[in-house]
């Protein structure tokens, strides 16, 4: 298929680019999983595409290599470098419409600009083998100038004054803050900084942010401020203290669980039945708590006794909005004495 031959060649340029003495035609069969003769025919179509692929017999046998002075065009990277950065486009696609989108796919402009139409069109034929879509996400569009208001005041080290929004009363205050970092996270832009009004170093949502103006007062970023170390603990994108949390899923969400990082700390302990159980250092009871409900009565909080409680009052408050039966008007009465409502099965 069309997509497996691209898949192996691009496998193939970053094993030539990587190489400086080359490799033998024998060992990119076996990396690649392959016959000679199509490592033959992949090694034809990279040349013909405008990849100078040279050989080199050394001690009997034949070895392949780029071109050491090789550039592409007037583009200083390397083969695997170009199709990188083109595959980061799909990447910051959820950014589409902020500084961050626009700089990079301009970036992109000028590279494919200096490449010759046989390696851009295998450009574009790889870029629509290989994809990478956004989950779910916000759109920032609408805040172009607020992200670079912040990119502005990160880098002048410059205050800024906001009105901001919570998300949780959706009242909006004003404050001023030093932004200490722009964070980007689970489909989300965030600021890191210190706020005067709290005298506490805070997490801002962006798309939160009403307004926002330089106050033109500099600031210095707090003595021992380290922002890996301050986000090392938080699950989502709060910092908090971190606690031990021990999380048991059932089997059939024990794979998913497994083949993720969720957190630098966790840990995976399989159970005699096919579950596992998931030990964490971390804080964010919020983000950690929504992350539990999502999945359902899959997973059984053990410890901290705090979160466990959290997690059932939530799944009360569910089981008691079902319990009631939207009438005409879409809202919701009371069943009766019995709290619970028949199924069309049953009724």
């Amino acid at each position: 298929m069309r997509g497996d031959q691209l898949a192996r060649q691009w496998q193939l340029i970053q094993r030539l680019a990587r190489s400086r003495s080359g490799a033998h035609l024998d060992e990119l069969a076996d990396e690649l999983d392959c016959v000679r003769r199509t490592v033959y025919r992949d090694l034809d179509a990279l040349m013909y595409a405008g990849f100078p692929v040279i050989s080199e017999k050394r001690e009997g046998r034949t070895y392949y290599r780029f071109l050491e002075s090789f550039r592409l065009g007037d583009v200083p990277f390397t083969p695997d470098e170009v199709m990188a950065l083109a595959f980061g486009e799909d990447l910051l696609r959820t950014l589409e419409g902020t500084v961050f989108h626009d700089s990079i796919r301009s970036a992109l402009t000028k590279i494919r600009a200096g490449l010759g139409p046989e390696l851009t069109s295998y450009l574009e034929l790889l870029g629509q083998t290989f994809r990478v879509l956004p989950g779910p996400h916000k759109n920032y569009a609408r805040f172009r100038e607020t992200i670079q208001s912040l990119n502005d005041a990160v880098m002048s080290r410059c205050s800024v004054h906001i009105e901001y929004r919570t998300g949780r009363t959706g009242s909006v205050a004003e404050r001023n803050v030093d932004p200490y970092r722009v964070w980007y996270r689970s489909g989300g832009l965030y600021v890191v900084g210190f706020d005067h009004r709290s005298e506490e170093i805070r997490t801002f949502a962006v798309d939160r942010i009403q307004r926002i103006d330089s106050t033109g007062e500099p600031f210095e970023i707090q003595k021992g401020f380290d922002f890996d170390d301050y986000m090392a603990s938080s699950f989502g994108v709060i910092a908090e203290p971190a606690v031990g949390v021990r999380i048991r899923f059932e089997g059939r969400w024990s794979s998913y669980v497994e083949e993720r990082t969720w957190h630098a700390s966790q840990k995976i302990t399989p159970g005699p039945d096919g579950s596992i159980e998931l030990s964490m250092e971390v804080g964010g009871t919020a983000d950690l708590r929504t992350w539990i409900l999502s999945f359902g009565s899959g997973a059984e909080v053990l410890e901290p006794q705090s979160l466990r409680e959290e997690v059932i009052r939530e799944l009360e408050a569910s089981i008691a909005r079902y319990d009631e039966v939207p009438d005409s008007t879409g809202r919701s009465s009371s069943e009766g004495n019995t709290g619970r409502r028949s199924s069309p099965a049953t009724a």
